[in-house]
């Protein structure tokens, strides 16, 4: 089998792993999916205009609006004046959005640790010099 082949299945297979998992994850904090990576990127990323946020979920900005009403009625994210454009709004995490993104992102930091405790320090930083590589081609 040719190395890319290889590779193509083995990605694929890691992907279609870590989507089960985070599925199982999430449905037991009783939110969406969707809902829980928008509070992720959020999180990661801070306060974001509409646009860039929905360019890092990759959706439309209409379907981030309905997605954003949510989490606003469900006091996770709030709409605020953007601190250097009046004119312009950003969403953020509230502090109840805020807890999630921590609870959530720590379920991440456990499963990466358990996932790589075989994994030597050298290849962990092969594997994250690759992985962003292949991130920026997206």
């Amino acid at each position: 089998m040719k190395d890319i082949e290889k590779l193509n299945q083995t990605i694929t297979e890691f992907y279609d792993k870590m989507s089960s998992w985070e599925q199982s994850v999430v449905k037991e904090t009783g939110y969406s999916l969707a809902q829980t990576h928008t509070i992720e990127v959020l999180g990661i990323h801070g306060a974001l205009r509409m646009k860039e946020l929905a360019q890092k979920l990759g959706i439309t900005t209409g379907t981030l609006t309905v997605q954003v009403d949510k989490l606003v009625s469900l006091n996770l994210v709030e709409r605020c004046a953007h601190p250097e454009d009046g004119r312009s709004t950003v969403i953020k995490l509230t502090d109840a959005g805020d807890k999630i993104h921590r609870q959530h992102n720590q379920l991440h930091l456990d499963l990466m640790n358990d996932l790589t405790r075989h994994v030597d320090p050298e290849q962990a930083t092969v594997l994250l010099a690759c992985l962003e590589k292949m991130n920026q081609e997206f």
